[in-house]
Order: C-alpha cells, then sequence, then structure tokens
C-alpha cells in the first residue's frame, strides 16, 4: 500500500483564490482548525486576473446608486434566470464585504473626497466598481492573504505555532472528496512537489475551486481551471445547475497566437474605449437588443456625453452585458469585418481628456501588457480582441443562504457554484461575489459542525484504498495513449461545437465525441518521471487526473446546451435564437449517470418574492416573465 499522510481539519477550503481565502478566514474566526488547499503556488490563484474592480453599490460616485439597483441590474444582466434570493443578498451586502477589505488593508482607489473611487462597468446602471487601477483582484489576494498572516500570528501568541488554526497546503490536488456513507468526511489529495497523497480528514468541505476554461481551446483562464470542483461535488453525488451558460468574454487578446485569450479588462470600455471594425465603424449601435433599447444611446455624440453627465443620457452600447458585446464582435468578423488577425478593435487613443499620461494611470496593467506582449502601445494604437471562454456561469447547485450543496458537509462557493448570475455574469460582481459567499460558505460549515455535536464521520478505509487506486492508474496503466492529445482533442471540440453559437447537430455531434473520448480518457498513461523518483512534479500525471473533470464538465455543458432551446445571456442557438418565457422558469440540472456519464433534469425556478418583483417597471417583466408569473394588475 503507497504512504499516505493523514491530517485532521474541522473545514478544508479547496481553492486559495478570494473565494476560498474568505470562506477560511471565517471558518477560523468562528474557532475551527481550517486547511486551505492550493493547487499553485499561494498568491498564485487566479483571482488575481480580476482586473476592473468589484461592483457594490457603496454610491460613493453616484448617490442614486443603491442595492435595489445593483439587483435591478444582476437580474437583467442574468436575464432572469438568476436565483433572485443569491442576487439579493449579494446586493445587499457587497458594499460591507469591500468596507471590510478595506479596513483589512486594501489601498482603493480615492474619489477627490476621499471616498474608495467606482468606475463605470458593463451593464450597471451607475459607476459601482471598486478599484485599484485596473489590478483590483491582485490587491484582494493581497490584502485576504495578509488578514490570514495577521490570523496565524495571533495562534502563534497563542498556540506557539503559526499553524495551529489556519494552513495552507500549496501546490496541492485534490482528486476525490470522501464520503462515510451519505455525510462528507474529507478529501484525498496530492502534494504536486513530491507526488506524495494526504488524506484530509474534516467533516466539511468547502469547493472554490473556481472554473472551467481549459475544456476550451481559447480561453482567458489561466492552468488551474480544469473544472475540478464541478467535478469533485458530481463524483461526490452533488448536483450542477445550468452548465449550458458559458460567458465569452468579449474582449482576450487575439494577436500574437502564444498569448491568445489573454484578457483585456472591461474597465477598458469603462474608461471611453471604443469599439470599431474593419471599416472603422463603431459597430455596437447596430446590435442593441430590443429588451435595452431604452437604456443604450443610439448615437456616438450620446454615448461619448454620458461619460460626464450620465445623469442626462444614456449610455454607449459598448458597455451592454458581456454575452451582447461577445456576438456582435462574432457577427462582424463573420461578416468579414474583422482585423487582420480575426478580432475587432479596442481604441483609447485620444478618448482620454488626460491623453496619454492618463492611460498609463487608469490601464497601467493593459499598457504594460501590450507592450511587452504584442508590441502595442494602446496610448497610440488600437488593441486586436476577440471573444475568449471567461466564466461559468452554470455550477454546484447550493442553498442561497449557507453555500451548501445536496451532499451534507458539502459547500461551493465562487465560480463553481451555480445560480446568482443567472445566464450572464455582469463584470465586477464576480469580486463581490467571492467576497459575499465566501463569509456565507465560512459560516454555513461551521454552523453544519456545530448541528454534528460529538458525532463526526470517520474516513473509511475503503474510501482511501480506492482513491489512491484511482489517482496511480495512469502511472501503472501501460500503452495508453498521450493525455496532452487527448486533451488537444477535446479543447478543439468544444471550441468547434459548444463555442459562443450553437445549433442542435452540432452539440449532438459534441456528445458522440465525448462517449468516444470518455473510453480515452479512461485509458491514458503516462511513465514515472525518474528523476523525481515517480511522481514528483509530472505535468502529464496531473493532466491525466485533470482530465476527468473536464471531460465530465464538457458533458455537462453540451447536455444543457442542446436541451435548451432558447438563446439567454451565455448560451445562444442558431436554431433557437428566441428567449423563451416559459424556457425562463427551468433550471437543468447535471448529475452523475450509473455508467459514469452524466444525467439531466428538469428543475422548476421558485417564482421570485413579490417585494422583489415590485422593483422592476411592468414592461420590463412583460420581457421576461410567462403570463401567468406577472403581477395581477400587470396582466
Amino acid at each position: 500500500m503507497t504512504e499516505i499522510e493523514r491530517q485532521q481539519y474541522d473545514v478544508v477550503v479547496i481553492g486559495a483564490g478570494g473565494a476560498g481565502l474568505r470562506a477560511a478566514i471565517e471558518a477560523r474566526l468562528q474557532g475551527k482548525k481550517v486547511a486551505i488547499i492550493s493547487k499553485s503556488l499561494f498568491g498564485k490563484a487566479h483571482t488575481v486576473m480580476a482586473e476592473g474592480g468589484a461592483a457594490a453599490a457603496m454610491g460613493n460616485v453616484n448617490s442614486n446608486d443603491n442595492w435595489m439597483v445593483h439587483f435591478r441590474d444582476t437580474m437583467r444582466g442574468g436575464k432572469f434566470l438568476n436565483n433572485w434570493r443569491m442576487a439579493e443578498l449579494h446586493a445587499k451586502e457587497a458594499p460591507d464585504r469591500v468596507w471590510e477589505l478595506e479596513a483589512w488593508g486594501a489601498l482603493f482607489d480615492r474619489t477627490k473626497d476621499g471616498k474608495i473611487s467606482q468606475r463605470n462597468f458593463g451593464g450597471h446602471e451607475y459607476p459601482r466598481l471598486a478599484h485599484v487601477g485596473d489590478r483590483t483582484g491582485l490587491e484582494l489576494i493581497r490584502t485576504t492573504q495578509q488578514k490570514i498572516v495577521a490570523l496565524q500570528q495571533e495562534d502563534h501568541r497563542d498556540h506557539g505555532d503559526y499553524e495551529a488554526r489556519i494552513k495552507v497546503w500549496a501546490e496541492t490536488t485534490v482528486t476525490r472528496l470522501l464520503k462515510n456513507g451519505e455525510q462528507i468526511c474529507g478529501a484525498f489529495a496530492y502534494v504536486r512537489e513530491t507526488g506524495k497523497f494526504v488524506v484530509f480528514e474534516a467533516p466539511a468541505v468547502i469547493l472554490a475551486t473556481g472554473g472551467i476554461g481549459k475544456t476550451f481551446k481559447v480561453t482567458s483562464n489561466s492552468w488551474e481551471y480544469t473544472g475540478d470542483g464541478h467535478a469533485l461535488a458530481m463524483l461526490a453525488g452533488g448536483t450542477l445547475l445550468n452548465m449550458e451558460f458559458v460567458q465569452f468574454h468579449p474582449t482576450g487578446m487575439v494577436w500574437p497566437p502564444s498569448v491568445k485569450g489573454l484578457l483585456v479588462t472591461e474597465s477598458v470600455r469603462g474608461d471611453r474605449g471604443v469599439l470599431k471594425n474593419s471599416d472603422g465603424k463603431r459597430f455596437m449601435f447596430d446590435y442593441i437588443p430590443d429588451v435595452f433599447k431604452d437604456k443604450y444611446a443610439t448615437t456616438e455624440e450620446e454615448g461619448d456625453r454620458w461619460y460626464d453627465d450620465p445623469d442626462h443620457n444614456l449610455r454607449p452600447p459598448e458597455l451592454l452585458p458581456r454575452d451582447e458585446v461577445a456576438r456582435a464582435i462574432n457577427s462582424e468578423v463573420k461578416a468579414g469585418r474583422g482585423t487582420p488577425h480575426g478580432g475587432v478593435y479596442l481604441t483609447v487613443v485620444d478618448r482620454m481628456p488626460g491623453g496619454a499620461a492618463e492611460i498609463v494611470k487608469r490601464l497601467p496593467s493593459m499598457h504594460h501588457q501590450f507592450k511587452e506582449l504584442a508590441d502595442v502601445d494602446i496610448t497610440k494604437e488600437p488593441m486586436e480582441v476577440g471573444p475568449t471562454c471567461h466564466y461559468v456561469m452554470g455550477g454546484v447547485e447550493v442553498d442561497a443562504d449557507t453555500a451548501a450543496a445536496i451532499v451534507p458537509g458539502l459547500f461551493a462557493v465562487g465560480e463553481c457554484s451555480g445560480g446568482m448570475h443567472g445566464s450572464n455574469r455582469l463584470g465586477g460582481n464576480s469580486l463581490t461575489d467571492l467576497l459575499v459567499f465566501g463569509r456565507r460558505a465560512g459560516l454555513g460549515a461551521c454552523e453544519y459542525i456545530e448541528s454534528l455535536g460529538a458525532d463526526l464521520p470517520s474516513v473509511p478505509d475503503a474510501e482511501v484504498e480506492a482513491a489512491a487506486a484511482e489517482a496511480l492508474a495512469p502511472l501503472e496503466r501501460e500503452g495508453g495513449e498521450n493525455p496532452y492529445t487527448v486533451h488537444h482533442e477535446l479543447q478543439q471540440m468544444m471550441n468547434d461545437l459548444v463555442g459562443i453559437i450553437r445549433k442542435e447537430e452540432e452539440l449532438a455531434l459534441a456528445l458522440e465525441a465525448l462517449e468516444k473520448l470518455r473510453e480515452r480518457v479512461s485509458n491514458v498513461s503516462v511513465a514515472p518521471v525518474a528523476a523525481s523518483g515517480g511522481r514528483g512534479y509530472h505535468p502529464g500525471w496531473h493532466l491525466a487526473l485533470d482530465l476527468r473533470n473536464m471531460l465530465l464538465v464538457s458533458e455537462c455543458i453540451a447536455r444543457a446546451a442542446l436541451e435548451r432551446q432558447e438563446s439567454r445571456g451565455g448560451h445562444t442557438r442558431d436554431d433557437y435564437p428566441a428567449m423563451s418565457a416559459e424556457w425562463r422558469k427551468v433550471n437543468l440540472i447535471c448529475r452523475l449517470s450509473g455508467d459514469g456519464g452524466v444525467s439531466l433534469k428538469h428543475q422548476p425556478m421558485e417564482p421570485m418574492r413579490a417585494d422583489l418583483i415590485e422593483l422592476f417597471e411592468n414592461d420590463e417583466l412583460k420581457k421576461y416573465l410567462t403570463a401567468d408569473e406577472l403581477p395581477e394588475e400587470t396582466k
């Protein structure tokens, strides 16, 4: 039997991004012993890539803003498919979480009167994004990590050990959640540096693993985003919600090929950036959907006036929700009006009152990124951009108030949880989503542990043995396929058949391809690395294990995309181009089937509370709701 280390904790948090760190902080503040498991180096979580800001209705720049307006914007962005309770909690609690971050040492940009500065972003009615230049996610991670360090210093003072109640396991990957009967009892993992196996015994596990972008060929996501939390939840008996909704961020770099898909922050457009096609035309005015016609400018002149006088002008259509902008760019390129490298132009040249110096001040990361990677000076030249797989709105089905999954002892938060963003996430909502529900997941896990009393589940030996055998299989199998070949084919297929525009026949082909890929994934093999004695820092082995997760997630996306016969948010069906009020009432739930594949069922949407429905105009409600859902007086 392979040597396996065992560790005992109250709460295990899988993921060290903003959601995981906030959850871990809360659990530690509640007196629990916490492990944070980070797939990459501590501080390298994907949250650092979030640039534009954290959305919270603090009203610092426009006093008309409040949680009700933020709630409305979030529901509109998600095309009313959001878990409305999550959207409500998020809108109400986001300001407190930002102020809390400031109290922990976050250094936000400031207004002239010293308040936290807030900038405009797509889909938000008022300037709402608290920001640190275009490096906001980095500041969030820096601040929460510093809070972890401060808590560890307190523990050293009280217990003589920095890791007495909170320990970070860097470069450690979880391959299975462990169960005793129906209850979670821990997690099985390996340390990437050595390949050593570790069993984390804990009654509560919080998934905070981020997204699924590495299932697609062109993505803004980093290498960690292989759908680990989504798959771990399914394999433990959990359910995934509305996985068809994948956001293609409209502006990723398209040149050079080595950085294709790398994110170009939406704050470029929030700070007067405009989109143009190869004819030099600002084309977004041609793509304003009917549901947004009364909220966006129809002329360039009005759109430009809005930046300085938002109370008397409508916003420019470059600031439509991301799904709308991505589809518009896709249409322009398909019509032959794209750039030489297959994108469109995004430019801030001569757009800011302060000139080049203001561009560098407001967009330092973008200026550096394009200068170093594409030899483009954005103060003098336009950027070439195009859609890139960026975010998954679908995820683990959880309770809105506690972040609890249907499996006792399992919680999920951040991008790997579903519901909050409906069919499309607004920019900036992700960072406050991490903070609001990270805290709630930490609290929920602690309350669950308290409910167990002394009756904590033990870890069955059979669970550990099965997890170890599964992890070792690619190393012990001979003559199997190369995992890199299989991964490349999976990414290409997802890009080609389950991408930004979808059709029934292509989705059916995708499911056939996934059936064949499932057999191939189960047969991949890798040779031990002689230099490390076998498993240490073995990228081929790591990918072989990640492939199981990516395959499961891909099947969920394709199966749900085929089932949903409408276009809404991040899901566009060429053969069903309209939104359907009947389909809006349907959540699609995926779970593991007996043969290791994915089964799907319809689940009715819980009707929105009456006091929240009253926040919307009747004419707007009629665009989304069925007749029987409308308030009596509007029928």
